[in-house]
């Protein structure tokens, strides 16, 4: 199955940001949201290089079965569950098509066949031009207190993801 999803992964693009926001932590639960209804229908497994919360070992166990679907590994994630080194695969039947990947709670990568999902993550700000070091044009958007560097070539270097009321938008009631 390894190399499976490592071939997978090989073709697709993806995008890199910070996984802090100022003093806010952007989770896994508000990327889940954020990919909207094109994450909805995935089937997850969820791997960890560190186990750092009760919840990640019954996302381990899900995994190493047939997985789970969104809204469990949302249910898994939330209300707050900062990850170290961990990669949340997302499959369409036996297809690998996203991959969400969280570096020593620093970065999170997302990669997917589809650029429709890494366009919108880039479409929700604005674009301001400015030059970065070494004279190499940058953009750095900044609106709807999303964040995002773009390197001379067009691709997003870095994005920080504003956070996401996630029981508000489940209608989630206590």
């Amino acid at each position: 199955m390894a190399r499976e999803i490592a071939e997978a992964e090989a073709g697709m693009k993806g995008i890199t940001f910070p996984a802090w926001h100022g003093k806010h932590y952007v989770t896994l639960a508000e990327l889940l949201v954020r990919l909207g209804s094109f994450g909805l229908d995935l089937t997850w497994r969820v791997e960890f290089d560190e186990i750092v919360d009760p919840r990640c070992v019954e996302m381990a166990s899900r995994s190493a079965e047939a997985g789970m679907d969104t809204l469990t590994l949302l249910s898994l994630t939330t209300p707050f569950l900062q990850l170290i080194d961990a990669e949340a695969h997302g499959f369409a039947g036996d297809e690998l098509v996203l991959v969400l990947a969280e570096f020593d709670s620093s970065l999170w990568e997302v990669r997917a066949d589809d650029e429709r999902v890494l366009s919108e993550l880039r479409d929700h700000r604005p674009v301001d031009h400015r030059l970065g070091a070494g004279g190499a044009a940058l953009e750095v958007g900044m609106g709807e207190r999303w964040q995002g560097i773009r390197g001379e070539g067009g691709g997003l270097t870095a994005l920080s993801v504003p956070p996401v009321d996630v029981e508000n938008l489940l209608g989630v009631r206590r």
